[in-house]
């Protein structure tokens, strides 16, 4: 399979990799043939890139962080409870049981993620359609378990962490619509409506029944930065909740990693420069660097050059090494396609580097070429 952004879909590509609605629903299949229909659909979905089924990396495969079960039960639960939110009141008390609901998920996610030999942080939902509220909230989740696991927490903390991630977001269900979605700058007016869905979702959860009051301080506290820099109290340092900045890391990484209607995703490598550009002020070192040592900058599928001028595509990730992955070459470094493609692993050609990104040169490629 490849990694290729929406826009640069063909008619003849075939899917690699299912593709779900908010609901974690499948809406195309793997194998499905693209028609200008389909890719017109995709790019009204705002969906920023998708798995397709290329001669040249046959057998590559795309690791999942969660069974599909999971995934569907999950995004179920938290479209549930979000639009019910919506519908209502932040002053209503006791209303949906969030902490019975979000439990149970909760479980199955932990279980799944910590069912893992050593768990990285891989690209999730790039293929989901619609809500973005929804699909993040999950990424954000099992982003900040793995840091959790990596961490050493027990799986008493890890709930409690868990539990953070997934509801760090719930008070954006009472802002306006129009204000989320919004492709145009925000009006100052604008900028402080989001910026209150922190002190909303700690409102909302601080009294809820079985969430815990540091699950109520991941929503509260996930904007805050080391330096004081963030909101709503502009705290800084070991005032801010370890778990806290713990979600604050995988907000931001997921974030800059989804298609959004005013910016396009960025690619991995991309988003961990970004993240590094705020270390010691906005972010940890500490935890920025174990950060990096479980993200995988360069998933499986994804389109690169090197250093000698070969292209290829993400083929394998060593789990102790994930930024020297094993690159299967299809082109030399004369832009000629190999009539016989071959991997070559990072992790031992260490003269060889990686200069170029790319998610996809939008040709499907053949042997017969």
């Amino acid at each position: 399979m490849r990694l290729v952004p929406v826009r640069k879909l063909q008619e003849g590509m075939r899917i690699g990799k299912k593709i779900y609605s908010d609901e974690g629903v499948i809406l195309l299949a793997d194998g499905v043939e693209l028609t200008a229909t389909l890719i017109r659909r995709l790019i009204e979905l705002d969906i920023g890139y998708i798995y397709i089924e290329d001669g040249l990396t046959e057998g590559i495969h795309i690791p999942e962080m969660l069974q599909e079960e999971t995934r569907r039960n999950a995004l179920q639960n938290i479209r549930k409870n979000f639009q019910r939110l919506s519908e209502t009141s932040k002053m209503t008390k006791g209303y949906f049981h969030l902490g019975k609901d979000f439990s149970k998920v909760m479980e199955s996610i932990l279980s799944d993620v910590s069912s893992q030999e050593e768990s990285m942080i891989l690209l999730m939902d790039m293929n989901t359609a619609d809500q973005y509220l929804y699909k993040h909230s999950l990424n954000v989740c099992v982003y900040t378990l793995v840091l959790g696991i990596a961490n050493g927490y027990t799986e008493e903390q890890l709930m409690v962490l868990g539990l953070g991630a997934l509801l760090h977001d719930i008070g954006k269900t009472q802002i306006p619509q129009r204000v989320l979605v919004k492709p145009q700058k925000l009006t100052d007016e604008e900028f402080r409506m989001i910026q209150a869905h922190t002190d909303i979702g700690y409102k909302i959860l601080k009294d809820e029944p079985n969430i815990p009051l540091l699950a109520a301080h991941c929503a509260f506290q996930h904007h805050e930065r080391l330096n004081g820099s963030g909101y709503p109290r502009g705290i800084q340092g070991n005032d801010i909740h370890e778990y806290a900045q713990w979600v604050a890391l995988a907000d931001s990484y997921d974030a800059m990693t989804s298609h959004r209607v005013y910016r396009p995703a960025m690619l991995p490598h991309q988003a961990v420069e970004v993240l590094y550009a705020g270390s010691g002020t906005l972010y940890e070192q500490t935890k920025l660097e174990l950060f990096r040592d479980r993200v995988v900058i360069y998933p499986p599928g994804l389109t690169v050059k090197l250093s000698t001028g070969e292209t290829g595509v993400v083929s394998r990730i060593h789990r102790s090494t994930p930024h020297r992955p094993v690159i299967r070459i299809f082109g030399d470094a004369e832009g000629q396609t190999l009539h016989t493609p071959y991997e070559m692993d990072l992790a031992r050609s260490l003269s060889v580097i990686i200069t170029e990104v790319d998610a996809a040169d939008a040709q499907p490629i053949s042997l017969e070429h």
